[in-house]
């Protein structure tokens, strides 16, 4: 549900998902301005929860992976995505996940410094069964099992190396947190049995699995943590990873996942209806990424409203907010998109916010 977080309604009614386009004198001597430049241009639009961009990562989630011990990477991790090749890194074990100082933090600090009485500053980071997901995949699960012979000792490394983050992150004054989750979209379609042949013919199983990682790695979360979750089904270079309703992981994702927000994408007709957040549990907000970032062209206004009202049939309007379906550039190489079409998408999603919510809302 929403909170009141150092003193601000989170989350907003309009909101965005995270990432950015990259600057293209984006570099570590130039980053500290650059995001000061983007937090000051969020501000500016009426936004009062702010991010860095993603400006610190190549990947949305791999460069999260490899600041725990026990992981690496190297080059060969390709996934195809619908029409184009993901260009990612090959992410693995080499022994025991181990919870180290992790650099995201002085990342998050970098942006947390343009924190004011109006805004606060949200963390991205790839969720707990993202990271489960990336160790079983076909290509890791050999070598994953050679360290983990139990997927149980898997599951609870994952969720203490989450949870000392999580630790971090408050220490540091963080408190929103945004999972990242591709999870619940791997799962869906036709793929997905065949995907998951290594730990069960049945479907159900893995969903079990996955929800119990998340869960996991938030127990004893402080009270006045905000953990939002965003549900994605891929976006990289405009192109997507899978597709299908929400409808056979409602019940794990929008009834039991133990988070205070769902970002869910809904900017095509690859997502299905609106009658799976009939599921959703009472004590959760949504927020409809009915804005898509794939494509320049604005959306209607009025079509856009009605699709709110729509999804208000299952659950009430004053537990929605309206944000773009995902980020701008989950990974460095961005949407196909400019800088001037990212603003006017993120001026569209304000200017119906207010007209639905009211711009005091």
């Amino acid at each position: 549900m929403s909170k009141v977080i150092k003193g601000i309604q989170v989350p907003q009614r309009a909101d965005f998902v995270g990432s950015f386009l990259r600057p293209q004198n984006l570099s570590d001597s130039t980053r500290n301005q650059l995001v000061r430049e983007l937090t000051d241009k969020q501000k500016q639009l009426g936004y009062h929860v702010i991010t860095d961009g993603e400006f610190n990562r190549t990947f949305w989630h791999l460069d999260f992976f490899w600041g725990f011990g026990g992981v690496t990477h190297e080059e060969g991790g390709d996934v195809v995505f619908n029409g184009e090749t993901a260009r990612l890194d090959r992410v693995f074990l080499t022994g025991k996940l181990k919870a180290q100082p992790h650099p995201f933090i002085d990342d998050f600090r970098r942006v947390q410094q343009f924190e004011d009485s109006q805004t606060i500053a949200k963390l991205t980071i790839p969720s707990p069964a993202q990271l489960f997901q990336q160790l079983i995949m076909p290509a890791n699960y050999a070598g994953t099992i050679a360290i983990y012979p139990h997927l149980q000792e898997l599951i609870r490394d994952i969720a203490l190396v989450y949870q000392d983050f999580i630790r971090q992150f408050y220490d540091a004054g963080g408190r929103f947190l945004q999972l990242d989750d591709c999870t619940w979209g791997a799962v869906l379609g036709e793929a997905a049995s065949q995907r998951y042949a290594s730990l069960s013919a049945n479907l159900d199983d893995v969903k079990d699995l996955l929800l119990q990682v998340n869960n996991q790695a938030l127990e004893g979360r402080p009270a006045d943590l905000l953990v939002a979750s965003h549900i994605c089904r891929g976006n990289y270079h405009s192109t997507w990873f899978n597709s299908g309703a929400y409808d056979p992981v409602a019940d794990w994702v929008f009834a039991r996942e133990n988070v205070d927000v769902l970002y869910l994408e809904y900017d095509d007709e690859r997502s299905g209806g609106f009658e799976p957040l009939a599921k959703v549990s009472p004590d959760k907000h949504v927020v409809l990424g009915l804005i898509t970032t794939k494509r320049p062209e604005l959306e209607d206004k009025a079509a856009i409203i009605a699709r709110i009202r729509e999804a208000s049939k299952y659950i009430p309007l004053d537990r929605l907010s309206l944000s773009p379906q995902c980020g701008f550039a989950s990974c460095a190489i961005g949407n196909k998109l400019t800088v001037d079409e990212q603003w006017a998408k993120l001026r569209l999603v304000k200017e119906i916010s207010d007209e639905v919510w009211g711009s005091n809302s």
